[in-house]
């Protein structure tokens, strides 16, 4: 896993942000965050969570606690009806090992029906 320091410190980079922007968002100066970059401060839990929320991603994320960019608000999305993201998570989760494989090989099958699907209405609709 990578450590938060070049995490936060490629998110910035990869929105064209400068040192000063982002030290604005989390209300410091610019040479306060750059020692955030450069790990010689500790990222305080208020700065952790303005980051979250300006980029939109997990907390976990920005700590190189997990691949899984996506925030709270994702779990809290819609799927079907009531079923959240989140609880869909919980469900898999719940399952035993062969049953989350016949999830997948489940939600694999979809896809590919689905891809076909568009490849068929594609022939009968060129542009």
């Amino acid at each position: 896993m990578k450590k938060y320091t070049d995490i936060i410190r490629g998110l910035r980079e990869d929105n064209d942000k400068k040192q000063i922007e982002i030290a604005n968002v989390l209300g410091t100066s610019q040479q306060h965050y750059s020692k955030y970059e450069t790990g010689e401060y500790e990222l305080p839990l208020r700065a952790l969570a303005a980051l979250a929320d300006y980029y939109g991603m997990s907390a976990d994320y920005l700590m190189g606690r997990t691949d899984c960019k996506e925030g709270v608000d994702c779990l809290n999305e819609r799927v079907s009806g009531e079923y959240t993201t989140g609880a869909l998570i919980s469900d898999m989760l719940s399952l035993d090992a062969a049953s989350r494989a016949a999830v997948i090989d489940y939600i694999s099958l979809q896809k590919l029906r689905q891809a076909c699907t568009r490849k068929k209405e594609q022939k009968k609709n060129p542009l």
